[in-house]
């Protein structure tokens, strides 16, 4: 059964916003069984602007009855049904707040025609219950009071049932509620098979065109978590899926470094983050005629030996301001505070002064080298030691002078004699930026895996 409920109420905030109306339409799949409409007192004044609009005066309710006398008739209609509004939360919520101001709770199965129109009938203008109806053909009048408004929303939940042939309605339920299976174009039974492994997944559409690349330490419930979700995105992509794939990958450390370079590979629509593939800009040092050293940002065409790389500019400024804020630095002499004097960050004590000489320029550059330390560290070859897909094996990543040359899988029993001997082993994946935030916040965490680092100058 379904119950069709639409309100209206006084228009204020908070616990002053009350129901003025109510309609309840019950209907059985095939017609409306049932009706029940009333005013209601709301034992306050209503918003002018509100009352211009639906017609509703303050003097008309003063002999309708007020919530309390109505509610055990608007829960004993609604019990067992899915509650249905155009304006669902609007509606919904109303109702839910007037009897939790009674001290009761209410939870009922949910949905609105307006997300339900979005989907079957995509690329209108407007999607107010009066467009909607107009635009299918439903003579529905002036839509003003609650009761014209529930009477619309029959009309157009009848028309959107006969366009849904793919099981839209059922599917916006959502899978928890016991009525909705999976998206209409999922294969069931790939989604059956699905492991609780940690891995790599892929999202194709009917084309077989990857739409989406995720990492998961449950790949299984990390795919079903976007049939949970009610974000307008992972809608749209869970009706455009219609299969699954996945790589099985172990270690978490390989799930992200994989994800990071198939998303880069693919490109997939409705992958946002990790889609560039090329440096733009790097951060370079120079000596003033003071002697002071300065760190700076530009095009990395104008970068001889660059210090580091990043995809923009708004990279390179963050940085640049880590670096001040951790290791004291002056922003004016990092680029980016343009301006003579003392900079902001002498003013917050931040700046320890060399922007107004109140610091030695030795003293100055020795903390610069100091911030520089670690990017020189960078260019270190080492190998990450991680979990494998199994109790016999375990997977590689190979780091050489500081550039990431990919990741394989070895027997634990497997005797490796010189560092040159893994590149056999591992798969070669492209180093960019994305990678090394990966590594380094892998090396800094751990992320509960083992590491062991070794580097060729130590027998393996």
């Amino acid at each position: 059964m379904y119950a069709i409920v639409e309100t209206e109420n006084t228009g204020l905030r908070g616990e002053d916003n009350k129901i003025t109306e109510i309609c309840i339409l019950i209907h059985d799949g095939q017609k409306v069984v049932r009706e029940f409409s009333s005013l209601v007192n709301p034992e306050i004044s209503i918003k002018y602007k509100v009352t211009r609009r639906n017609g509703i005066k303050d003097d008309m309710l003063l002999g309708a009855p007020k919530f309390y006398e109505i509610a055990k008739e608007v829960v004993a209609l609604t019990t067992e049904c899915i509650f249905i509004s155009h304006h669902l939360n609007f509606n919904f919520n109303g109702v839910k707040n007037e009897l939790a101001s009674l001290g009761g709770v209410y939870k009922r199965k949910k949905i609105s025609t307006l997300r339900l129109s979005r989907k079957l009938i995509p690329g209108q203008q407007s999607y107010s219950l009066g467009a909607v109806c107009n635009q299918l053909g439903i003579n529905v009048g002036q839509v003003q009071g609650a009761k014209e408004k529930a009477e619309a929303t029959v009309g157009l939940l009848e028309k959107l049932w006969v366009m849904d042939t793919d099981g839209v309605f059922n599917f916006m339920l959502g899978p928890k509620s016991g009525q909705a299976g999976l998206p209409p174009l999922w294969p069931k039974s790939v989604v059956t098979s699905l492991p609780n492994v940690t891995g790599v997944y892929y999202f194709k559409n009917s084309q077989g065109k990857i739409i989406y690349v995720g990492k998961a330490k449950d790949i299984k419930q990390r795919v079903l978590s976007h049939v949970y979700s009610k974000a307008h995105k992972e809608m749209r992509l869970c009706f455009e899926t219609a299969h699954i794939d996945y790589t099985h990958t172990g270690s978490e450390l390989v799930a992200l470094l994989l994800e990071s370079d198939e998303i880069k590979k693919h490109l997939p629509k409705f992958n946002r983050a990790q889609k560039r593939t090329g440096y733009r800009y790097g951060i370079g040092t120079r000596v003033d005629k003071n002697g002071i050293t300065h760190l700076f940002y530009d095009r990395l065409g104008k970068l001889k030996a660059p210090l580091a790389c990043f995809y923009n500019q708004g990279e390179c400024r963050a940085f640049l301001g880590e670096l001040c804020e951790t290791y004291g630095l002056c922003p004016r002499y990092c680029s980016l505070q343009h301006i003579s004097g003392a900079c902001f960050h002498f003013h917050i004590k931040k700046c320890h002064g060399i922007c107004r000489e109140l610091e030695t320029v030795e003293s100055y550059n020795e903390r610069v080298e100091k911030a520089l330390m670690p990017i020189a560290d960078d260019k270190n070859t080492y190998l990450i030691k991680a979990e494998g897909r199994n109790t016999n094996e375990k997977s590689v990543i190979v780091v050489e002078n500081g550039v990431y040359k990919g990741f394989g899988f070895i027997s634990k029993r497997k005797r490796i004699k010189t560092f040159k001997e893994y590149d056999k082993y591992i798969k070669p994946m492209s180093d960019n930026n994305d990678v090394q935030k990966i590594l380094k916040r892998y090396l800094r965490t751990g992320n509960g895996e083992p590491i062991l680092i070794d580097f060729p100058e130590v027998p393996i």
